[in-house]
Formats: structure tokens, C-alpha cells, sequence
């Protein structure tokens, strides 16, 4: 299984990284996508990919809400832009990247548009490299499908989806891929989402540590399997088959990873 979605960097690791690491690749876990949500973010993910060369995978970019819990700034996309440029060769897409409309954050009639200026930007940035964006999209499923096709993007993951599954079908429509983290076994509209979207636009996710099967306790890679399990009781399928499906398509869309072999 590849973890699509995972923010392995988190300061919820620190103590314990090397032993969260071993129980994903025990749990069948063969790759990690490691995103950033601020630039502070970025070396430390460098530093992952380069220590598990071939199992922590980086991607670079930065979150519509920032540090502090305020929304991203113009000023915060110049400051990061030349260090993802700097390491383009070492990611395998921009992220995590995308729109967060959440009321609470949103304090100014402005930031709703500088949000989509920066994802726009970001989306470019991706388009210019041939990378695929990771994406968020709490409280605005719409508008950030909108903006991905006007902007044309076409390597698309759009994780932890949280909108109606009529919105997440025009995602569909444009070949876009939707990840499915393990809290899906406590969301409703999760599972409708999965029932509704094709396996074949499926990835899994865990978000780790966000989005655990229970409710503020530290998600970890390993948890992956409960996805996986969810989405084959949703679709009536095997076990085997999801894994075998999402691990294609993982390493379609994030094609620098290479291909695993079912003897890996």
C-alpha cells in the first residue's frame, strides 16, 4: 500500500519516527507521500526523503491556512516559491496545497482571494514542473474542483474530501484521484463518497497524525489498512484487489515513484 497523504514531519513523530516507520513497512505500507503544510515544513521533509530514500517520498507547498491558524498570504507563496523550486527534482508533486473556507479562518473579505491566487499559483508551479498537487479542500470541495479544471490541471489528488459526492464526480469526470484516510470508519459522508466514486480514482491516505479511526488520538501510516479494509467492505470487493488497484494508482499519478512488485 502507498500512503497517499501523510504529514510524516509532524512534531507528533519526533519522538518516536523510526518506530512508526517500521510498523507501516510491517503492515505492508511501501511508500510514504510526505506533504507540507508550511515552509518550515520543507527541509525537514527533504531530509525524510533522503534518509528513506525510496519509502518517504516528499512533496513541497504550502496550506491555504497557515501557522497560527491564519489564512496564507501572497508573502508567504514568494518566501516559499524558490525553495520548492530549489528542490524540484527531489518531490513528487506539489503539496499540500489548495483552498480552506472554513468561517473561523477566513477573518477578511481578502482572504478568500489571496487563497485562490496562491493555489492558483502553486497549481501553475506544478503544471511548469510536470508534478501532480496534493489538495485540500475543507469547506470549498467547489470551488477547488472549479479552479483545477479552469486552471488545467490534470495529476490531481484531492485528499480527505469533504464535499458532496456530486461535486467529488465532476473530479471524477476530469480524472482526478480522491485519497481515503481511516476516519472514513466514522464518516458517513466518507463512505457515501466511496461508494459512489470508481476504484479506479481511488488512493488511500491516512493524513497521519489527523484523521485516525478515533477522534483526537494520534493517527500513524500503519492505520492505512483501515482503509483499505473500509473501502472493500463499501465496494464488496477483496482486500487484495484495493490494495492492488490504489497501489496502481498511486504510482500512476505520482509517476517518479517507481512501480512495486507484489514480491516487495
Amino acid at each position: 500500500m502507498i500512503d497517499g497523504h501523510c504529514h510524516i514531519s509532524a512534531e507528533e513523530f519526533d519522538e518516536d519516527r523510526g518506530d512508526i516507520l517500521e510498523d507501516a513497512k510491517k503492515a505492508n505500507v511501501r511508500g510514504i507521500i510526505a506533504v507540507a503544510e508550511f515552509q518550515k515544513d520543507f527541509q525537514k521533509i527533504i531530509e525524510l526523503g533522503k534518509s528513506y530514500e525510496g519509502f518517504i517520498h516528499p512533496c513541497l507547498g504550502l496550506h491555504p491556512i497557515q501557522f497560527g491558524n491564519r489564512s496564507v498570504t501572497l508573502d508567504d507563496y514568494e518566501s516559499a516559491k524558490d525553495i520548492i523550486i530549489q528542490h524540484r527534482h527531489q518531490l513528487v508533486g506539489i503539496g499540500e496545497i489548495g483552498l480552506d473556507f472554513t468561517p473561523r479562518y477566513i477573518t477578511s473579505p481578502d482572504d478568500k482571494i489571496i487563497q485562490r491566487e496562491v493555489f492558483r499559483k502553486q497549481i501553475n508551479l506544478a503544471k511548469e514542473f510536470d508534478l501532480p498537487v496534493n489538495v485540500h479542500s475543507r469547506s470549498a470541495g467547489r470551488p477547488v474542483i472549479d479552479m483545477l479544471i479552469e486552471q488545467g490541471a490534470t495529476k490531481v489528488l484531492l485528499h480527505a474530501f469533504d464535499g458532496k459526492p456530486s461535486v467529488a464526480l465532476r473530479g471524477v469526470q476530469a480524472g482526478y484521484y480522491f485519497s481515503v484516510p481511516p476516519s472514513i470508519i466514522r464518516s458517513e459522508q466518507k463512505q457515501k463518497l466511496v461508494g459512489m466514486i470508481p476504484l479506479s480514482n481511488l488512493l488511500l491516505e491516512t493524513d497521519a497524525p489527523a484523521l485516525g479511526p478515533v477522534k483526537q488520538v494520534r493517527n500513524v501510516p500503519s492505520n492505512i489498512q483501515i482503509s483499505c479494509e473500509e473501502i472493500a467492505r463499501i465496494k464488496n470487493i477483496s482486500v487484495d484487489e484495493v490494495v492492488k488497484v490504489t497501489t496502481t494508482n498511486a504510482t500512476f499519478l505520482f509517476n517518479k515513484i517507481k512501480p512495486y512488485s507484489s514480491s516487495t
